[in-house]
């Protein structure tokens, strides 16, 4: 389907009757398909996959969070592979600086200083076990995360669009690591738990890995068509109870404000700030939309709600000493 008219004629916030609509049919399909493509490698991960495909239409970053082994790689260039986008992975370690993955000015031939770009230059950019590389670095690749762009020796460059960082992070092994801090994690629009798989899907993984077929995943979308869908999901419209749900749902975890629980009162910290209103209207649009919805309703908000405030509340002393969870938290106030 030829989408260059449903995204070129409209630029304002609000959607047109027809060809918005159909560029709405067109992004649930392409949904569809994504989702096929990538399940010709991976095996089950439904919840992960579809929360990635959302972030990556919604124009925000993931952070990937689970064991080793669960193919959390794999899935990444499986993704961008479907998306028809570029793909780099940068293996974060203790001695990685800032040049090596933004790039550094060498001199040429001509005996000229020109730019050498890094790794961060592709669409997608797989950032593993980023909690393995001191704070320099980490700030580098969170900085182009916000701007979409780097600045070497006083020059801007601008990165490549669209441009999503998906991190990972080991829950194990944390010696010898740097975390990091809650005003980075915020820049992540999802955090997005990767767990074991079930039984009937590892004996699959097993049957699919350890024989000699070999599965070639097909690029379906582009770089313009994604940032086209992009712009569309933008412009979906939402209702005002649903805005004034979210806003409302980030505020509960707030403790000590007004509409906090008894529960987050007590066992947290700190709560969500704006950026997660924001991003949960914005995931909701993007959820109603690969559901053949016109607008999300406050379900959607719901849908999207645990991976974007997974990483934005902050458990104390006491919630930690009784077990108690940030998904048990999340589900109470939902």
């Amino acid at each position: 389907m030829e989408l260059g008219g449903y995204f070129g004629r409209h630029k304002h916030n609000g959607m047109s009757t027809g060809s918005d609509q159909a560029a709405l049919d067109a992004l649930r399909a392409k949904h569809a398909e994504l989702t096929r493509e990538v399940g010709k490698v991976i095996v089950g991960q439904d919840d992960v996959i579809e929360q990635v495909l959302t972030a990556v239409f919604s124009g925000g970053h993931c952070l990937l969070v689970g064991v080793p082994g669960l193919a959390k790689t794999l899935l990444v260039h499986s993704i961008s592979e479907a998306l028809g986008l570029s793909f780099n992975r940068i293996q974060f370690t203790p001695d990685l600086m800032p040049s090596d993955i933004i790039g550094s000015e060498i001199l040429d031939d001509k005996r000229q200083f020109v730019f050498n770009k890094g790794p961060l230059f592709a669409n997608v950019i797989l950032a593993d076990e980023i909690n393995r590389t001191p704070p320099k670095t980490q700030s580098a690749l969170l900085e182009a995360m916000q701007e979409r762009s780097v600045t070497a020796a006083g020059t801007r460059h601008v990165l490549p669009h669209p441009f999503f960082v998906l991190a990972t992070q080991n829950p194990i092994e944390q010696e010898g690591t740097y975390p990091l801090p809650e005003a980075q994690l915020d820049r992540f629009m999802f955090n997005v738990w990767v767990d074991y798989p079930s039984y009937a899907e590892e004996l699959e993984v097993v049957k699919r890995t350890t024989g000699g077929e070999s599965v070639k995943i097909n690029p379906v979308s582009s770089a313009e068509e994604i940032a086209g869908f992009q712009q569309l999901v933008r412009r979906i419209p939402v209702a005002d109870n649903v805005v004034e749900y979210a806003v409302g749902l980030a505020a509960k975890t707030r403790p000590g404000r007004e509409g906090a629980t008894d529960a987050v009162n007590h066992y947290l910290s700190w709560g969500a700030g704006p950026r997660a209103s924001q991003y949960l209207i914005v995931g909701a649009k993007c959820h109603a939309a690969f559901s053949g919805k016109y607008s999300p309703d406050i379900e959607d908000v719901k849908a999207v709600a645990l991976p974007i405030l997974r990483h934005r509340i902050v458990r104390n002393y006491k919630a930690e000493a009784e077990g108690i969870t940030i998904e048990k938290i999340v589900a109470d106030l939902l």
